[in-house]
């Protein structure tokens, strides 16, 4: 939305609010913050630093407008199929969740100017590498985009600091400076703001699976943090410690 445009929606909406409130203080100041999906948010009172200051025609008042930084993660239409593929594949739906919204904001058919795709930004040369036929597909790009995320944890011993780095910048990237996060301000930006929204993997300690069994003669591989029972095939593939 350009400057333009957005201090015109501000205006109306305060303008809006004024009119309910003609009998508030003249003085009084009206606040805007509009978040990473795109709700502005008013009220009288102070929504966080940074603020820009529109004035109001005709009003003694201020409009101060801010894009917001945001913490945590709304919930959306898309909650159970997240959850789902989360637990299939031993990923923490608050970390999928934040990923989402760092990538698309909730937006299906997002797509980037180097071609990624659909909610989590799927590439598509690693979207076929998935099996992923349409990645505008919420379905199909959850389920390829929480696969390749496990895939990632897998590589870097559970660290999800080192996962989200390469799923930003790719795992040669993390490779080539030596298992760390790589020195690109884009890549620590991405890495700390999905940190900030979903947590990091402190606190209580867990264990992740990789459980393999057999489904009508093929062999099936499926996630778990619950210890399999005896005579299952499986290994550790994560010892962390996560916020449940």
């Amino acid at each position: 939305m350009s400057s333009r445009a957005f201090r015109v929606l501000v205006w109306m909406s305060a303008a809006v609010c004024l009119g309910l409130l003609a009998a508030a203080p003249a003085s009084a100041q009206i606040y805007a913050i509009r978040d990473e999906n795109g709700v502005l948010t008013l009220s009288d009172k102070p929504l966080g630093e940074g603020a820009q200051t529109y004035a109001v025609h005709g009003a003694a008042s201020t409009v101060r407008a801010t894009v917001g930084a945001g913490t945590g993660v709304r919930g959306s239409q898309w909650d159970d199929v997240i959850d789902h593929h989360s637990r299939e594949q031993g990923v923490r739906a608050d970390l999928v969740r934040a990923v989402i919204q760092v990538e698309s904001a909730f937006n299906p058919r997002a797509r980037s100017n180097k071609g990624a795709m659909g909610l989590m930004q799927l590439m598509p040369g690693t979207a076929r590498d998935l099996g992923v036929r349409n990645a505008y597909d919420p379905l199909e790009n959850i389920r390829g985009g929480v696969t390749y995320l496990r895939a990632l944890l897998d590589q870097f011993n559970g660290n999800e600091e080192l996962a989200l780095a390469a799923y930003n910048a790719g795992a040669g990237k993390v490779i080539k400076y030596g298992g760390t996060v790589p020195p690109y301000r884009e890549t620590r930006d991405y890495v700390s703001r999905i940190q900030g929204k979903a947590g990091t993997n402190l606190g209580a300690r867990s264990v992740i699976y990789r459980i393999t069994e057999l489904v009508d003669g093929e062999e099936v591989i499926r996630y778990s943090n619950q210890r399999p029972p005896r005579g299952t095939t499986y290994e550790i593939v994560s010892r962390r410690r996560s916020v449940e």
